[in-house]
C-alpha cells in the first residue's frame, strides 16, 4: 500500500505511525504514515485486503463498530488529534467519509438521501446546496424523486458523495468510488471528483485498487 500525494501548501491530515488491532489481538495496520495537504488529493493505492479501508476506517473513527482500536500513532487534523473523537464530530469538524459499496438509504429517493447528509447542519440554505450537487451531478437531478435502491451503481455512488457534500465538508475520504463500475462511468466520476477538489477546495483522501 502506498500513498501518492500531490504538491499542495499547507498539511490538513496527518496519520503518523498508526497501529490498528481488532479484537484486541489481530494486528491489521502497523506503522501507517501519510500526510494529506490542504486542497490537495492523495490517492491511497493498494491491492485488495492492503489495509486502505482499514486506513480510512481509522481516520473516520469507525474501527469501534467492528470491534478495532487504534493502539499506536495519532491522527490529527488542522494540528489537532482527533483520533479519541466520535464520527458524528468529525462529520461537525469537517471530515466525511463515502464508504465502498454504494451505501444509500435504499427505500429513500435519492434526494431524500442527499438531505440527510445536511442533518447535523440543520436547515439552513438546503436548496442552495442542493442545487449546487445537482449542478455536479445533473443526472441526480433528474432521479431526485426515484427510489435509490432502484438506481444505477453509477447514479447511487454520485448519491453517496453528493450526500457527503451535503454536509460542507473540508475533507472527504474517498473509498473504492470505481468498485463495480464501468469504465466511462468511473472516468465522469474522477472529473467531478477533481472539479470538486479545484471548484469547492475539499481535500480528499482517495483508496483505490485500480491504479
Amino acid at each position: 500500500m502506498s500513498a501518492v500525494p500531490s504538491s499542495q501548501p499547507q498539511a490538513y491530515l496527518a496519520v503518523t505511525n498508526v497501529e490498528v488491532i481488532y479484537d484486541h489481538v489481530i494486528l491489521v495496520l502497523r506503522g501507517v504514515s501519510l500526510q494529506v495537504r490542504e486542497e490537495s488529493i492523495v490517492a491511497l493505492l493498494g491491492a485488495n485486503g492492503a489495509g486502505k479501508t482499514t486506513t480510512l476506517k481509522a481516520i473516520s473513527n469507525l474501527l469501534r463498530a467492528e470491534r478495532g482500536d487504534v493502539t499506536k500513532g495519532q491522527i490529527t487534523f488542522k494540528g489537532e488529534r482527533i483520533d479519541q473523537l466520535n464520527p458524528s464530530e468529525l462529520v461537525k469538524r469537517g471530515i466525511c467519509q463515502v464508504m465502498e459499496g454504494r451505501h444509500c438509504f435504499q427505500h429513500l429517493t435519492v434526494e431524500e438521501n442527499l438531505l440527510t447528509g445536511a442533518y447535523t447542519r440543520g436547515g439552513a440554505n438546503l436548496r442552495d446546496d442542493l442545487d449546487s450537487v445537482y449542478s455536479y451531478f445533473p443526472r441526480l437531478k433528474e432521479r431526485r424523486k426515484s427510489q435509490a435502491g432502484y438506481t444505477s451503481g453509477g447514479e447511487q455512488q454520485m448519491t453517496v458523495i453528493g450526500r457527503a457534500l451535503m454536509a460542507r465538508p473540508q475533507m472527504i475520504l474517498l473509498d473504492e468510488p470505481s468498485m463495480g463500475l464501468a469504465p466511462q462511468l468511473v472516468q465522469e466520476i474522477f472529473e467531478i471528483v477533481k472539479d470538486l477538489n479545484q471548484k469547492e477546495k475539499v481535500s480528499i483522501l482517495l483508496a483505490e485498487q485500480n491504479t
